[in-house]
């Protein structure tokens, strides 16, 4: 499993003025709040090549939080600390997540208090994609189980499953024939920690390793994650096989044939496929499995 490096950046007490609150006064008079935001990232590259345009700018977090207190007024802290997470997500495509505390010092409360605040955190969600086959064993039972699988990971929610395909065997013929599936969702995890999930069912249904592109009980593939890209010995994204494979490309335009990875829909890249007749074919409804 890849782990990632995630950096964490803080601007703390940050001083703007608004007219937020409650009460009449406090919107008409205003007053001081102070934010504070801190963000995690991966900023490798820019560590790595000490590259100040491929990190976090301090400024375009303060400018985030500036125009969502000059927006207009809110009732609560809590709204402005939500919509502030918000335009940061939106403005910092590299921000995995963020936490934006709002203090306010002059809170109209009848207790001696320094302050009051509240700190809200926002998690960046991804659409991703899933291909999943096995030629081994029980094969659409252990197809379920590794969707079930997915599905009950903590951050990763799976919204739709397709039909059962069975499919010809594809980079080594001599083994028995494959059944697939495809499975879209959405997480709030980076592709690394979704890559580790993956392994680890494999691992958890049986799959050995064996030689490559052969037999196997059981194959979870990542295809893709966002609109991001990965480049590394362990993880490509998206998949290097994705745009080749029809066994991979007929479950996905089952479910969604107009979905865009990489700048090419589903649909498209299958109509340009070179195809063999039976290489891949779509279970009938009570057709096994």
């Amino acid at each position: 499993m890849i782990i990632p490096s995630l950096t964490h950046v803080r601007v703390h007490d940050l001083c703007l003025f608004g007219h937020h609150g409650v009460h009449e006064e406090e919107t008409r008079l205003g007053q001081r709040f102070y934010v504070s935001l801190e963000v995690r990232a991966d900023l490798s590259v820019a560590i790595a090549g000490d590259d100040y345009t491929q990190a976090v700018c301090y400024g375009q977090l303060c400018q985030s939080a500036e125009r969502v207190f000059q927006a207009g007024p809110c009732k609560l802290i809590e709204t402005l600390a939500g919509r502030i997470g918000t335009a940061v997500l939106a403005d910092c495509p590299a921000v995995q997540d963020v936490s934006v505390t709002v203090r306010k010092p002059s809170a109209p409360v009848p207790h001696a208090v320094e302050d009051v605040s509240v700190t809200v955190t926002q998690q960046r969600e991804y659409r991703v994609g899933f291909s999943l086959g096995a030629n081994l064993g029980e094969r659409e039972a252990v197809l379920r189980a590794a969707v079930e699988a997915l599905g009950h990971q903590p951050g990763l929610e799976i919204e739709a499953v397709s039909s059962f395909y069975d499919s010809a065997p594809w980079g080594v013929e001599d083994q028995p024939p494959f059944v697939n599936i495809a499975a879209l969702g959405r997480t709030v995890l980076p592709p690394q920690a979704v890559l580790g999930l993956c392994k680890e069912i494999e691992r958890s249904l049986g799959r050995v390793p064996g030689r490559r592109w052969g037999e196997r009980a059981v194959d979870v593939d990542l295809l893709f994650h966002g609109d991001g890209t990965v480049c590394h010995p362990l993880l490509t994204l998206p998949h290097r096989h994705l745009f080749d494979r029809a066994f991979v490309l007929e479950p996905l335009a089952e479910l969604e044939p107009e979905l865009e990875i990489a700048g090419r829909s589903v649909k498209e890249a299958l109509a340009g496929l070179d195809r063999v007749a039976g290489d891949v074919t779509r279970r009938r409804p009570g057709q096994g499995g």
